[in-house]
């Protein structure tokens, strides 16, 4: 007699933390099985460090194999589940198809940059959702700086020394934060670039960077990159993208090489073509994070539409705080409905925030306490240290280093502009030039 196997698609934060408590709790007692484009578990908050070229892209790509010793890996991306048939199917690395018979399914697939409808954006500007993208970017701009340095046109140097972020919440901000410091030190190599100033925007729709954040924090936030000489624009973003710059809402254009699109997040489109119902693009669950006439399909993280019972008649947010906690939830229900446990309603109140401005400052609330500067900056990186699954010792090694040493500035163009589109479902990897078909 074989053992229920359940099967979880999607190794974000809700994917890995439900198979890891799945893997502990019911050892020996069911199969585990995670499907996910890559063999690590990417943990998203210090993506913008990768781009600044302070840490290493695999201190923060967490080795599913061996943190996950109990869970079987599958690579591959689903692309269809049939509900009637209970089966998952996917294609691997190779292009393979393949299929999974489950018991009980859970899907975490999590979420993708989202695109708004404004001219050239797509074709023009790079998202930040994977290590694809943040290597990309730490290579341009190194590149940009470089190419500033010998360009004898002023306007091509000044629109290369040019840096637009339209998105001005966690992900943007610290990009601008962390991006602006890069820069400021290539620029200290190139004598050529003694007089050139280097710009940094970072604009949003809303009145105020971090919207999600209390008033006072946020304007720490504004006042420290204000200071180091970033740009806030409030109350705008892009009317147009072009190869030469963009349009901006209040009318003025501005020449750049660069765009850093983080205006949100979407839903990852797999959520919308399994054929359950959905909300907002999520996938509508209970407060048990079950999907309703399904009790053996469960959802979880961004792709899930779940019940905010702290307040009533709204979803949850699309944060890593909610995906870890329904991930251990949905692990524990999941259980439950295997007879192992009780299942208990999914209900979290938020436990604080953090954001890193680069340098020695940052801006946090741990517990409701604000914090801003240097013991902001020791919370956030204490909270990242505990957070993260695996790679704290080489993750604080990094940050020494980076501390004590002047940071390498070589760009290897591995990852170019073609790979890294911004409307893709798969921002954890790479895409591919089209195959071109053998000669006959």
């Amino acid at each position: 007699m074989r053992h229920p196997r359940i099967v979880i698609v999607g190794a974000g934060f809700a994917g890995f933390h439900a198979a890891r408590k799945l893997s502990r709790h019911l050892k020996g007692r069911v199969e585990v099985v995670l499907v996910n484009p890559t063999d690590y578990s990417l943990y998203l908050p210090l993506l913008p460090e990768v781009a600044a070229g302070v840490l290493d892209p695999r201190r923060i790509a967490v080795s599913l194999t061996d943190t996950l010793p109990g869970v079987r890996l599958v690579l591959g991306t689903v692309d269809h589940v049939d509900v009637g048939a209970k089966r998952v199917h996917y294609r691997d690395p190779e292009e393979t198809r393949g299929e999974l018979e489950y018991d009980r399914l859970v899907l975490a697939v999590g979420s993708v940059n989202k695109v708004l409808p404004i001219p050239g954006v797509a074709e023009h500007s790079h998202g930040f959702r994977g290590i694809p993208e943040a290597i990309y970017l730490r290579d341009h701009l190194i590149r940009q700086i470089e190419l500033a340095a010998t360009a004898e046109d002023p306007a091509e140097r000044a629109a290369r020394c040019t840096f637009v972020v339209v998105g001005a919440g966690y992900t943007g901000t610290e990009v601008a934060a962390a991006g602006q410091l890069l820069t400021r030190a290539l620029t200290r190599k190139h004598p050529q670039l003694r007089d050139q100033p280097v710009r940094w925007l970072l604009l949003d729709r809303a009145e105020r960077v971090l919207p999600e954040l209390s008033p006072r924090l946020a304007a720490t936030a504004d006042r420290v990159l204000r200071r180091r000489g970033v740009e806030v624009r409030p109350g705008t973003s892009v009317e147009e993208a072009t190869a030469a710059g963009v349009a901006l809402t209040d009318g003025e254009f501005v020449p750049t090489r660069t765009i850093v699109w983080s205006a949100g997040v979407r839903p990852d489109p797999v959520a919308a073509d399994i054929g359950l119902a959905t909300l907002q693009g999520r996938i509508d669950v209970d407060e048990f994070l079950a999907v309703p006439g399904r009790p053996e399909i469960y959802a979880c993280g961004d792709a899930a539409a779940v019940p905010d019972l702290t307040r009533p008649g709204e979803i949850c947010a699309m944060t890593g705080q909610h995906a870890e906690r329904q991930g251990n939830a949905v692990a524990r229900n999941v259980a439950a409905s295997l007879g192992h446990g009780t299942a208990r309603p999914y209900k979290h109140h938020d436990l604080g925030f953090v954001v890193d401005l680069g340098g020695m400052q940052a801006a946090a609330k741990p517990l409701g306490i604000p914090l801003s500067g240097l013991p902001a900056k020791v919370v956030t990186r204490g909270y990242h240290l505990m957070a993260m699954p695996a790679n704290r010792i080489r993750t604080a090694v990094d940050w020494t280093l980076d501390a004590l040493l002047r940071r390498q500035s070589v760009q290897f163009g591995l990852v170019r502009s073609p790979a890294v589109p911004l409307d893709t479902a798969d921002p954890e990897l790479p895409a591919l030039p089209p195959r071109v078909p053998a000669a006959k």
